[in-house]
């Protein structure tokens, strides 16, 4: 009975054996039959050294030269407004004038008695060479004609002070003063704005500033002119640093004749220092960044399988292998490449994602990846 089914055990391993097999042959079979991923298609760029010019980059503000909103400093009504909202005036150029008829007519008073005044200061003169009166009537006399002509330059300057003048040369801003409306002290007839030249304010890190000096160039741009270039000089570098940011404020001098700058926007400010340099540049998708470093992945020839010398398929098909680089500095669309790569190796800059060490590939540029060292948008 033992034997009996020691033998039928041993049958049913044999059974199991030949099944196993049988389906590993299988499975082996299909995947020797299964189809063998194509190359995949990406663009790739020859890595080449570039010159490129150091800059330091900052965003700042538009100020104007000269910029006030004028107010009248004594209370009337409007007479007049003499300038239209977006008009450009000139230094001393009657804005408005407020009712001074009261004033004028007090002056007249004032002036009236200080004529008076030098009358009879003339004539007790005359009468005290001929000692008719004494010196202390005509010092009397000259201490009220001083104050009498106090009193008109006073008043002088209340009558002035109803015309509204421009205080310097500019471009005045939208009013809405009207001829009959009430002024108090300090309320706000119109803003001017002096703005060819225009000022930028700007900040960089207090590292930075033994690279500036007055007098150096900038380069503006706005989003307001994507096709601009402001060029501008440095006219001023704060003497204090800002213990907050520690950053140090910087001024430059832009010229608009064209008033396309206005106070209030902000412009992207460029300043170049030192001397030019040359770096190994590539487009910044050709990059990726991992937490253990960034990488590429470089084109080469496909390699021959198991040491076999390559067939002429091979010899023209291309593969790629990852390398880590080294990056330095941006610019636009572009980085510098310091370690990792050399002059003349072709690296992919799209479609990395579905790549690994050996993946074939077919390079297509049809497309390219933005490559500018100075992007502008590409909406309008």
């Amino acid at each position: 009975m033992t034997k009996r089914m020691l033998i039928m055990l041993g049958c049913v391993l044999v059974l199991i054996a030949a099944l196993a097999l049988g389906f590993f042959l299988h499975i082996k079979e299909l995947i020797a039959n299964s189809p063998k991923p194509g190359p995949q298609t990406v663009t790739a760029a020859v890595v080449s050294a570039l010159e490129w010019q150091p800059q330091l980059s900052s965003v700042g503000t538009l100020t104007a030269v000269h910029g006030v909103d004028i107010s009248s400093e004594v209370a009337g009504q409007v007479r007049t407004v003499n300038f239209k909202s977006g008009q450009d005036v000139k230094a001393g150029e009657v804005l408005a004038q407020l009712n001074a008829d009261l004033e004028i007519a007090q002056l007249s008073s004032l002036q009236a008695a200080a004529d008076l005044a030098a009358i009879t200061l003339k004539r007790d003169q005359a009468q005290l060479a001929a000692q008719a009166v004494s010196q202390t009537q005509v010092d009397n006399d000259t201490a009220d004609l001083k104050s009498k002509d106090a009193q008109v330059a006073q008043q002088q300057a209340l009558v002035a002070k109803k015309t509204i003048r421009a205080p310097f040369t500019g471009r005045i801003g939208i009013t809405t003063t009207n001829p009959g409306q009430y002024l108090n002290p300090g309320d706000k007839i119109v803003t001017l704005q002096a703005i060819d030249p225009i000022y930028v304010d700007f900040y960089l890190p207090q590292r930075q500033v033994g690279a500036l000096s007055v007098g150096q160039v900038i380069d503006a741009s706005s989003d307001s002119y994507t096709d601009r270039i402001f060029h501008g000089k440095i006219t001023a570098i704060s003497p204090k640093v800002d213990t907050t940011t520690r950053n140090v404020q910087i001024q430059a001098t832009i010229a608009n004749p064209k008033h396309q700058l206005l106070p209030g926007m902000f412009a992207n400010v460029t300043v170049d220092v030192g001397e030019k340099k040359h770096y190994l540049t590539l487009p910044q998708t050709a990059i990726t960044y991992n937490p253990y470093g960034s990488t590429v992945f470089i084109v080469k020839p496909a390699a021959a399988k198991n040491g076999a010398p390559a067939t002429p398929q091979q010899a023209e098909s291309l593969e790629v292998q990852q390398a880590f680089v080294t990056t330095g500095d941006t610019r636009g669309d572009q980085v510098a490449i310091t370690s990792g790569l050399h002059e003349g190796q072709m690296v992919v800059t799209s479609g990395q994602i579905k790549l690994k060490n050996g993946t074939p590939i077919v390079v297509d540029n049809s497309v390219q990846p933005a490559n500018s060292p100075n992007p502008t948008p590409q909406e309008h």
